[in-house]
């Protein structure tokens, strides 16, 4: 039957036509975002699941800002403490050539005396945001250091942060507060020769450098010499020195280890969020061939929807002809 009231052909190609659109709208959106899933309602799994992961990776991003702080200070701190180990192994050299008999004992003292300014002024500058783990001149005295290091989301969903630690009490080189505390400031046993009887036993004390308010530790004497300073002394003070770059040597290394951890983390962290950056692409990344070749079909289908609803809207006209 054909009525001009109602034209079902026109109202089947209208809907038709309505259809191609929302099609075309969604594969349009598609290439102008590039993602097949931008909105919870294209699908609200692995939306939440991207939106999740993409959060994260911006607390990895955080994590490596923290690393490459972290490594500064480590930097800096086995910097300092490197060329405090070059200072210390001059003075070693120095108190050596001091033992050979005939030398101008004060005129190496003298020496000496530079060589210890050089390793304040080291200790000092080794300073990186504010932190200096080689000089303490506060009354607290340095403890283990953290550096933000990772950021874990567990199979239950709850996250954490982890750290890197490192003692800074075993690097700290002068403590103007605290003898003791300083790998330079604290006293040193050793045993040295007496006389012609061979050391056997630790029964000299010393100390490098006098930095706590100007007090020596109890016992110790300080590394100097005089024209006057005896063999048997200027050994134990080559003995402690010593004992001293062993203790800088233990330190440096445990640093450099740190360094090294943390840069091996970072170079980790980089490769992490490369990897879920690829992930969250694969569940809503849009695949550009596949869209453009549906937005070719489409605009096939929809000029082909306009020309049926022409025809079937020239139906009614066409009712006319029955009248004349």
């Amino acid at each position: 039957m054909t009525s001009i009231l109602t034209n079902s052909s026109a109202m089947a190609a209208l809907s038709t036509l309505r259809s191609i659109s929302a099609d075309m709208e969604s594969t349009q959106g598609r290439i102008s975002s590039g993602l097949r899933v931008g909105d919870a309602s294209d699908n609200a799994a692995y939306w939440s699941i991207a939106t999740t992961m993409r959060s994260d990776n911006k607390a990895l991003s955080t994590v490596q800002d923290a690393l490459g702080l972290g490594a500064a200070k480590t930097d800096t701190a086995y910097t300092g403490l490197n060329a405090a180990i070059d200072v210390v192994s001059e003075i070693k050299a120095k108190l050596v050539a001091a033992r050979e008999p005939g030398v101008d004992k004060t005129k190496i003292n003298s020496e000496i005396t530079e060589l210890k300014n050089q390793l304040v002024s080291t200790a000092q500058s080794a300073s990186f945001s504010g932190e200096n783990w080689l000089y303490n001149d506060t009354t607290t005295p340095l403890a283990t250091k953290e550096m933000v290091g990772s950021f874990t989301r567990s199979s239950t969903g709850s996250v954490t942060v982890g750290v890197l630690e490192f003692d800074a009490s075993t690097s700290v080189l002068i403590d103007t507060q605290d003898s003791t505390k300083g790998q330079l400031t604290m006293a040193v046993s050793v045993a040295q020769p007496n006389g012609t009887t061979a050391a056997t036993t630790a029964n000299a004390t010393y100390h490098l450098i006098l930095a706590a308010g100007g007090t020596a530790p109890t016992g110790s004497t300080l590394i100097a010499l005089t024209a006057t300073t005896s063999d048997d002394n200027i050994e134990g003070m080559i003995s402690a020195v010593d004992a001293m770059l062993t203790s800088l040597t233990d330190a440096a290394a445990t640093l450099g280890a740190t360094n090294t951890r943390i840069s091996m983390q970072d170079e980790f962290m980089a490769d992490l969020m490369d990897v879920i950056d690829k992930g969250v692409g694969r569940l809503v990344d849009a695949d550009m061939n596949e869209e453009s070749t549906r937005l070719k079909a489409l605009q096939t289908q929809q000029q082909l929807g306009i020309q049926a609803l022409s025809i079937a809207n020239s139906d009614s006209q066409n009712i006319l002809s029955l009248f004349r």
